[in-house]
């Protein structure tokens, strides 16, 4: 065996020993979900193939000759009893694109497949295309709903200004996919995510509408339309139903991550928060549930976040930022929840259906002000002083 045969072979057991990682659930936490100890895909997570040249007369030095950078935002869906992601996946050039990775069980042994996804463009080419929410809907497609990033020629002396749209592409196999043209809004669309069912024989879409490619603006939160053809899908009305709140977690923006999960209860929802900080934005997840007979109406929403960077997640490309848009429910009650940490690396953590439900019908709500945030602490240490003293 020659020296460049046995670095091959000491780099694909390195790749095989983190690939086949067993990930270890975290002993204590808060008792609405767990969180693991290790993250579930990183860069180095990608296969070989993708980044090395393994021809020895063509890279004697066994260099990597495409570097990848992050792995982040992943829809996700059971497919075929596997725990599937379509990863966001981040080179080096700054450029994302996606990629289906899998796994047995939902926490570890997360491989992906051998090759990236080939998203046909739209009339318009993006630039870079990204966060990817997935929608198995009941007219029989897979549907994923992306942001499409194009510099804005409007301001041609300008190289940050750049346009967001919500791109949809559909699929049977999550290898061939359909690309539909880009949802046509009035303002620019981040995060929009579709409704897993019709509503009034309409296909449903949850919005965030914003003045510009960061800054939500006039947008008041996430939005609700329905759109009649989702081949030539167009908002034309629009409502805002789960609001920003000055001085809240949700502050600067908000927006929808992954489809609700239906629930007995209603639906639950997991969404993102944003708000300013000293060191730039803190991006934080949050629940709510809407009602059965209109998932525009919202029955609860816990106080404050659901979830937040922990020890080493905060750390990474964007700091102090954790952000979702997949989770698998399954038929047992079982939630996997995905979330990427600083824009670098995900994660999983799990819990039930019954555990979310109970937290957001349980959980008190926001009362936008710090003298009632008082008293419902008050009225907590009450009940306890009395259940204690029975």
């Amino acid at each position: 065996m020659t020296d460049f045969e046995l670095r091959v072979n000491r780099l694909r057991n390195h790749h095989e020993a983190l690939l086949r990682c067993p990930n270890i659930p975290e002993e204590f936490g808060n008792g609405i979900y767990t969180r693991y100890q290790y993250p579930i895909l990183t860069a180095e997570h990608t296969p070989l193939e993708w980044r090395y040249d393994f021809d020895e007369k063509d890279n004697p030095y066994l260099m990597q000759r495409i570097m990848m950078n992050a792995t982040l935002n992943s829809g996700a869906i059971k497919w075929h009893d596997k725990y599937v992601l379509v990863v966001r996946v981040e080179g080096a050039d700054r450029k994302s694109f996606f990629a289906v990775a899998e796994s047995p069980n939902g926490i570890d042994n997360f491989r992906f497949w051998p090759e990236p996804i080939t998203m046909p463009e739209d009339t318009i080419p993006a630039t870079n295309i990204y966060d990817m929410r997935l929608t198995a809907h009941e007219d029989g497609w897979i549907y994923g709903i992306f942001c499409a990033e194009r510099h804005d020629d409007s301001q041609p002396g300008d190289l940050s200004a750049a346009t967001a749209t919500a791109a949809i592409a559909r699929t049977k196999d999550l290898i061939h996919w359909d690309r539909l043209p880009d949802l046509k809004s009035k303002s620019q669309q981040r995060n929009v995510v579709l409704h897993p069912e019709f509503v009034d024989g309409k296909y449903a879409l949850y919005t965030r509408p914003q003045d510009g490619f960061i800054d939500a603006g006039s947008g008041g939160g996430i939005g609700w339309a329905l759109v009649d053809d989702i081949t030539h899908a167009e908002v034309k009305e629009e409502k805002i139903i789960n609001l920003r709140h000055y001085h809240t977690i949700m502050e600067v923006k908000n927006g929808e991550g992954p489809h609700p999960i239906k629930t007995p209860k209603g639906w639950l929802h997991l969404a993102h928060g944003v708000r300013g900080c000293a060191s730039g934005l803190r991006y934080v997840l949050y629940m709510y549930m809407t009602a059965l007979d209109d998932p525009t109406r919202v029955i609860a929403q816990p106080g404050g976040y659901f979830l937040v960077p922990q020890g080493g997640e905060y750390i990474g490309d964007v700091m102090n930022v954790v952000f979702a848009n997949g989770w698998i429910a399954d038929p047992d009650g079982k939630v996997f929840i995905y979330y990427a940490s600083s824009d670098t690396r995900m994660h999983v953590a799990t819990s039930t259906i019954d555990k979310l439900v109970d937290y957001c019908m349980n959980t008190p709500a926001d009362g936008y002000a710090t003298g009632k945030s008082v008293e419902t602490i008050n009225k907590l240490i009450e009940k306890n002083r009395k259940t204690l003293n029975k």
